[in-house]
């Protein structure tokens, strides 16, 4: 089968998986089901806050999205750890793998996991009451143990968030890369053509990245809206960074 017949999905085994020792029956519950699916990628990746406030775009603004960044990044788990705050990022591939790998791991809320696929992974995660600084409830996070792409569009613009295409094998990458010809450097939110004191390079000339990445960081260098923000192409290259 062609690789245009596979779908790619993003799985993360958050911090409470590992906080609980959970990483091996996790791993072990996806590979369990004799799916079809493959590894096409995986890292372990301690989560800075501008790839999980990317991750959790979606929440921006709501009462519980503060500690949902707390969750992802590790602190909430390891508050005085901070050398085991991570995550494991994996990309799933093969026919249908987005709604496989949903379904090994259930309902999204804990409890509903328990009562409508009892034996799923999140059936094992727990609600957790989000607090103001005297102690209201004002809402409550799902740790969940394991994240999985809702859909196609989500699986594509997880897992170019997650993972630059060098970390996939070529013959396994299945979104449209591109080669650089161009240098693309990033410091303090500004997007640079040329190297500043203290900046990164996202890119150089002969790099290959995600098209849709080159595409949005053309856009951005002349000052034109982008269809996505340089926060969302840059995380990734921040990852495991010291300067992150």
């Amino acid at each position: 089968m062609e690789t245009k017949d596979f779908e790619q999905t993003l799985v993360l085994i958050k911090p409470d998986a590992l906080r609980h020792s959970l990483t091996g029956y996790v791993l072990s519950q996806l590979s369990e089901f004799h799916t079809g699916l493959r590894f096409a990628a995986t890292k372990i990746v301690k989560v800075h806050r501008m790839l999980a406030e990317e991750h959790y775009a979606e929440h921006k603004g709501k009462v519980f999205f503060e500690s949902l960044l707390e969750y992802i990044m590790g602190a909430s788990h390891y508050p005085d750890e901070a050398w085991k705050r991570r995550v494991i990022a994996l990309v799933y591939m093969g026919p249908g793998a987005i709604q496989k790998i949903r379904d090994i791991a259930g309902p999204t809320n804990p409890h509903d996991a328990r009562e409508k696929r009892p034996g799923c992974i999140r059936a094992l995660g727990t609600l957790f009451p989000v607090k103001d600084a005297s102690g209201k409830v004002l809402d409550e996070r799902m740790d969940n143990l394991i994240h999985a792409s809702a859909n196609a569009g989500d699986a594509e613009r997880e897992v170019k968030l997650w993972f630059k295409p060098s970390d996939l094998p070529p013959a396994m990458r299945i979104y449209s890369t591109e080669a650089s010809k161009e240098h693309f450097y990033y410091k303090d939110g500004k997007l640079f053509t040329a190297y500043e004191a203290g900046s990164v390079c996202l890119l150089a000339p002969g790099n290959v990245a995600w098209k849709s990445d080159l595409e949005a960081l053309r856009l951005l260098a002349k000052g034109q809206k982008a269809p996505c923000s340089l926060e969302a192409v840059a995380a990734k290259y921040l990852i495991n960074e010291e300067a992150s």
